[in-house]
């Protein structure tokens, strides 16, 4: 088992490695060069001579990167060449925001695909198997970036249900229930332009779970024992295809991380989908790269935590 988790752990860290290396060079390699103030033509050449040699962009590339790297591995990932702070701090202040609109987005992904994948095995082939199925395939086909401006102006724009953006109302007066309460309006849009596709896969995924395992011995055995179909499915079929349902579980983090990006952008949300953006535009290449490491670790620990709790589940994973 030692082994096992040591490998695992090199593996991981080889891979967060990759990430930070391959968004240091995608950087470096983009028009302008890492902070695009010093490349600015109103900065006069001294003052960009000046902060190019602070921020340490007159070295040469590899050391940069070692220097950088080293700083990482210490927890310092640099300052901010567009926010003149900590690059940490400027993650560390967006991430409970992403974290939030993450979470809400996982909640509806796993109400609604459970929902609807059960609701689709309980009758094969009949007519709401059918719908669903080509509505679910049609809403995991949809882009986030696209349903997030659809959902904006249906629902903000055409009839005002929920802000258009943003976590709050300026000039809002009243106590803390109110403020929640405004906080769920700024929240609703943009959780659902995330969570809505995500529903849709795991849909379709929880009803080819319980499907697959529709023939199996112990389910004929509960039928013929005379149990309700509603009491075969949700006590026996759904409690056995809990191992895989909890393995998405993990898997869908990523995504749902990866998806908040452009609707954080859409909806003027401060996670760090807005933070990566903004620094994107101003080459702010330490924050990329601590978002990308950040990214990258919560993807990774979401997939092994997913594979521990599958093997916990089920005891042939766990023997094998």
């Amino acid at each position: 088992m030692a082994k096992v988790l040591a490998r695992r752990l090199s593996i991981a860290a080889a891979l967060v490695l990759a990430v930070v290396t391959a968004a240091f060079l995608l950087v470096e390699a983009l028009p302008g060069g890492p902070g695009a103030l010093p490349e600015d033509p109103r900065v006069p050449p001294a003052q960009a001579e000046r902060l190019r040699a602070a921020w340490g962009l007159d070295r040469p590339l590899g050391e940069r990167y070692v220097r950088f790297l080293l700083s990482a591995l210490g927890g310092d990932w640099g300052p901010s060449l567009a926010q003149h702070r900590p690059a940490a701090e400027v993650i560390a202040g967006a991430l409970p925001w992403t974290l939030l609109l993450s979470g809400t987005a996982l909640l509806i992904e796993l109400a609604g695909g459970l929902a609807l994948g059960l609701a689709a095995a309980r009758r094969p082939g009949g007519a709401f198997d059918r719908a669903s199925s080509v509505g679910t395939l049609a809403l995991r086909a949809v882009p986030g970036f696209w349903l997030a401006l659809l959902l904006l102006s249906a629902f903000a724009l055409r009839w005002p249900l929920a802000p258009a953006g943003g976590v709050s109302t300026p000039g809002l007066d009243g106590g803390p229930f109110a403020r929640l309460a405004d906080l769920a309006a700024h929240l609703a849009l943009p959780a659902l332009a995330i969570g809505l596709p995500a529903a849709a896969g795991a849909a379709r995924f929880v009803r080819a779970a319980l499907l697959e395992i529709a023939g199996e011995p112990f389910l004929a055995a509960a039928r013929a024992r005379g149990l309700t179909p509603r009491r075969v499915l949700f006590g026996h079929a759904l409690r056995a295809a809990t191992a895989p349902l909890v393995q998405l579980l993990g898997f869908s983090l990523g995504g749902v991380l990866s998806g908040s990006l452009a609707v954080e952008v859409v909806f003027a949300w401060p996670g760090m989908g807005r933070v990566v953006f903004d620094a994107l535009a101003a080459r702010d290449y330490p924050v990329l790269v601590a978002g990308a490491a950040l990214s990258a670790v919560a993807v990774i620990a979401a997939s092994a935590l997913a594979e521990l709790a599958h093997a916990a589940l089920d005891p042939r994973v766990r023997d094998a």
